[in-house]
């Protein structure tokens, strides 16, 4: 026995639920799919900041031991 979920989407402009993979809204009729290459770009675009974050961390735990280091002296 095998059981089908229905995923359903909702539109960005009108909030009518679609069906999944539907490329334009059946209410309002607006494009409602997202391009692959948009995902990918996105994804992209979130692990650079993700680094940008980690690289921000490094950088601020290096300068807060420059100060201690100061301060010290």
């Amino acid at each position: 026995m095998s059981s089908q979920v229905n995923s359903q989407v909702a539109c960005l402009y009108c909030r009518s639920e679609n069906a999944e993979g539907a490329l334009v809204c059946a209410s309002c009729g607006r494009d409602i799919a997202v391009p692959a290459t948009l995902l990918a770009e996105r994804d992209d675009l979130l692990r650079k900041r993700e680094d940008l974050r980690d690289e921000l961390k490094r950088a601020r735990g290096e300068i807060e031991a420059i100060m201690r280091r100061g301060k010290s002296r």
